[in-house]
């Protein structure tokens, strides 16, 4: 079990950096060695998948963007003329676009909704029949968001692609026990990526060098980093998670639904 990822092949979206990346990583650490990264930036992602090639693993860029729903349905077949048998798929990939109730229109919407949650979704089903036809067990983890729980009224759509693929999560989990396919999904807090940078920097006017500002009024004084929600993504991904399915982990430093201690004594 110290190579617990040595027979896995795994697809990743989102991959070119961030989440995506730092999964890729801990996954040939533990002993991937067939990989197939996906994003819609096809120069970062060529990028990445040369740097993880020096690992010694087999990694294959495929650009594509996860809102485009029938390069979606042939993705999986992509990745395993690439580097044959999938068992693991990482939704990763997302559009983190602002907009609120007063104030999104329906393209705004379906920008959204269609790669984080229509994308996922015809994903998980290739890779699904993918894992029934070829007799295999398989493992799906999809990262969620911890604003499923409400999130801020500037995430509206945001909020809605990540709640519908929390449903989708149990509901994929429940029809695909029979198959020895497992699916799980992780409420990830507010984490530290390049794509934050870039959203923060361009919704919000953020600096250089807002993160020491939005890390010291956090609990712990730092956000969620790539590589700590990673580690969960390899467990769950492999055989140390053993039978878990259906399961929705909150990977964040504040209790939902938890109020601070009103009493003064």
């Amino acid at each position: 079990m110290d190579h617990p990822h040595a027979e896995t092949g795994a697809l990743i979206t989102g991959g070119a950096q961030g989440l995506g990346r730092a999964v890729a990583e801990r996954l040939i650490a533990e002993g991937c060695r067939r990989l197939v990264l996906v994003d819609l930036d096809a120069r970062k992602l060529a990028a990445t998948v040369e740097e993880l090639r020096a690992n010694g693993a087999e990694v294959h860029a495929l650009p594509l963007d996860m809102g485009d729903i029938p390069a979606v349905q042939g993705m999986v077949a992509e990745a395993v003329a690439r580097i044959g048998p999938v068992t693991a798929l990482v939704n990763g990939a997302a559009n983190t676009a602002r907009g609120s109730v007063l104030d999104t229109t329906p393209e705004q919407w379906d920008a959204i909704m269609n790669p984080n949650a229509k994308g996922a979704f015809f994903a998980m089903q290739g890779f699904a029949r993918h894992c029934i036809a070829a007799g295999h067990p398989g493992a799906v983890v999809n990262i969620l968001s911890i604003v499923v729980h409400g999130g801020l009224p500037v995430l509206a759509p945001y909020v809605a692609s990540k709640a519908a693929l929390l449903g989708l999560t149990k509901n994929v989990a429940a029809a695909l026990l029979p198959h020895r396919i497992r699916v799980n999904g992780i409420n990830v807090g507010w984490m530290d990526t390049p794509g934050e940078d870039a959203r923060q920097k361009l919704s919000h006017g953020r600096a250089d060098g807002w993160q020491a500002e939005a890390a010291a009024s956090l609990p712990f004084c730092r956000m969620v980093r790539p590589e700590d929600v990673a580690w969960q993504v390899a467990f769950l991904l492999g055989p140390r998670s053993g039978v878990v399915t259906g399961s929705v982990m909150d990977f964040d430093q504040q209790v939902v639904g938890a109020y601070p201690d009103t009493d003064a004594h």
